[in-house]
């Protein structure tokens, strides 16, 4: 009698290792994560060439791009990789800072191409953006180029970025007849800065290109305002098609970039011919040395 409850245990106990080792249902294979979906491959984010932004500062967290016929200040017009030992350093380049100079060079290629005229020749600023610090420690090793509009108003010798709202995209934005192109201008005596005007109405001043300093740093262009306007003078005669050999005293100015502008990467002085005080209502493009010759 004392025996059975052992014989009913082992019985039970023979139950259960049969149960084990037994079949599995019909549709049932046995394995239990053969059949789990894989899970999908984690993806770095990376801005995207065409997107328009309603905020100055886009970054993962405030990413919502806008379509770009709707209000914006920023277009993002192509979107570069940080390689070779750059790509190496454990931290993203700081904006603004001389290790970012290349990608700005690159964003100032792809804007040129993009707007179908050097940049500089209107009313539009270029920057380079890195990835954010946790973007770069998680893989992220591209560079943003953005363009924008720049106000006209006010625009004294160096004055900060005054970024404008604008709709639609800037494709093509200085081809043809522009209302973003430099042309004509007049003082703006508040602040001493220049005021778009048309070539037709009275001016002082017609813009006449681009001259790019090797200096590096901003503070050494204004030492040496002569040479500046020396290499102004060469942009004159040439917009006005003097000959070589019949070049006459004229009057010239210039805007330097803005610090913003020079640390993003942009060493364009913009020249302008000057009348020497009194106003004229036509251009001097192309109108030879009587045109702009000063007293």
């Amino acid at each position: 009698m004392r025996r059975q409850p052992h014989l009913v245990v082992a019985a039970a106990l023979t139950a259960v290792l049969v149960s084990a080792c037994a079949a599995p249902p019909a549709g049932i294979d046995g394995e239990l994560v053969d059949d789990w979906r894989e899970l999908p491959a984690a993806h770095q984010f990376t801005p995207r060439a065409g997107d328009c932004h309603a905020i100055a500062d886009p970054t993962v967290e405030n990413y919502q791009p806008v379509e770009c016929q709707q209000p914006h200040v920023l277009e993002t017009i192509h979107v570069g990789t940080f390689t070779g030992e750059l790509a190496e350093r454990p931290t993203p380049p700081r904006f603004h800072s001389a290790v970012m100079r290349p990608a700005f060079a690159e964003c100032d290629a792809k804007a040129r191409a993009f707007v179908g005229a050097d940049w500089r020749d209107g009313r539009l600023g270029v920057q380079a953006v890195p990835p954010s610090v946790p973007g770069w420690q998680g893989g992220a090793r591209w560079f943003r180029c953005d363009l924008f509009v720049l106000s006209g108003d006010r625009n004294a010798n160096g004055a900060p970025d005054s970024i404008m709202q604008q709709a639609g995209s800037l494709r093509d934005a200085l081809t043809g007849t522009s209302p973003l192109a430099h042309t004509c201008f007049d003082l703006y005596y508040q602040g001493g800065g220049l005021k778009a005007t048309g070539c037709a109405d009275p001016h002082r001043y017609e813009y006449v290109g681009i001259w790019t300093t090797p200096v590096q740093r901003r503070a050494d262009v204004d030492r040496d305002p002569e040479a500046v306007h020396a290499r102004c003078r060469t942009l004159v005669y040439r917009y006005a098609k003097v000959p070589a050999g019949r070049e006459v005293r004229t009057g010239t100015t210039y805007r330097l970039p803005s610090e913003q502008g020079w640390a993003r990467g942009d060493r364009g002085v913009r020249c302008f011919f000057w009348s020497g005080g009194p106003t004229i209502n036509r251009s001097v493009r192309g109108s030879g040395a009587s045109a702009i010759k000063i007293p």
